[in-house]
């Protein structure tokens, strides 16, 4: 599990990085709220994720682990998409997609850190 969220991470990196570009060519900060989150809850979280899970292999192991990680995996990509579209076609449907998104990556996150707090301990 360690190394896929490591290996999805460089994925919202490089998607992060090319919608920064994007909008520093096209001169418009209109979609500064999705590249910050891909930014932050894709690449950042998800790379310190996978860093964790790989140096303690037994927080991976945990019903915990992977529950996060779908949940992160699947509510990300779906509010990064409909934020897109929230903003791009400037359609409210598309705020439905946003909450359900935002709520499974919350959920997933939130998961994570009670596997940390429940599960990692001090090594001997």
């Amino acid at each position: 599990m360690a190394t896929r969220l490591i290996k999805i991470s460089v994925v919202y990196f490089a998607v992060g990085v090319l919608l920064g570009y994007y909008m520093s060519i096209v001169g418009s900060d209109d979609l500064a709220d999705v590249h910050v989150h891909v930014s932050l809850l894709g690449w950042t979280a998800l790379m310190l994720a996978g860093i964790l899970y790989h140096l303690f292999p037994a927080l991976a192991q945990t019903g915990l682990a992977k529950a996060h990680f779908w949940l992160h995996n699947i509510g990300l990509p779906v509010m990064m998409i409909s934020s897109l579209l929230l903003v791009v076609t400037n359609t409210t449907s598309y705020a439905t997609g946003v909450t359900i998104g935002s709520t499974l990556t919350v959920l997933g996150i939130l998961l994570f850190v009670i596997n940390i707090l429940a599960n990692l301990h001090t090594r001997r």
